[in-house]
């Protein structure tokens, strides 16, 4: 009998093997994560649940204080909107509630107030309305809250009538 012999040259060594072995892996767990990740990034956020609270104060104020939240929205993504019930079609007072005028301000016409300053609105926090300056002391005025992200309205409540 005799004796074969394979040379060193028909196969891969095995470091090599090794070497490819892992590049495949790696690039199949790759993949799998990229497709994943466009998957989980694709599930739309659930509609923010949110209720309020207005209070006419008799030095021509109201305050509209979120009650509930179940979840902390993005300031620079929420518009207010202070109108005139009888005139629908203007809009006398709009912004975002991050806006410089409005977002942690004293003494403007319409401010909002972070109460844990976490740059985030959230259950607690409030609007301080000048309602005297502003001509919405009569009782026809409300106020609207709209998320742009999602273009939802979260609220739309009445200004109440201050009783002197």
């Amino acid at each position: 009998m005799e004796n074969v012999r394979l040379s060193d040259d028909e196969a891969v060594s095995p470091v090599i093997a090794t070497v490819l072995l892992l590049a495949i892996t790696v690039m199949l767990s790759s993949m799998v994560f990229v497709m994943m990740q466009g998957a989980i990034n694709s599930v739309e956020k659930a509609e923010a649940e949110v209720s309020v609270s207005v209070k006419g104060l008799s030095n021509g104020f109201h305050v509209v204080r979120i009650t509930s939240l179940d979840q902390a929205l993005d300031p620079a993504r929420l518009e207010y909107q202070i109108y005139n019930e009888n005139d629908l079609n203007s809009k006398e007072f709009s912004g975002f509630v991050d806006d410089p005028e409005v977002y942690g301000v004293v003494g403007s016409n319409v401010s909002f107030h972070d109460r844990d300053a976490g740059y985030s609105v959230t259950q607690g926090d409030y609007f301080v309305i000048d309602s005297e300056s502003i001509g919405a002391k009569d009782g026809t005025w409300s106020m609207k809250l709209i998320d742009q992200s999602s273009n939802r309205l979260l609220f739309d409540v009445k200004l109440v009538l201050i009783e002197d």
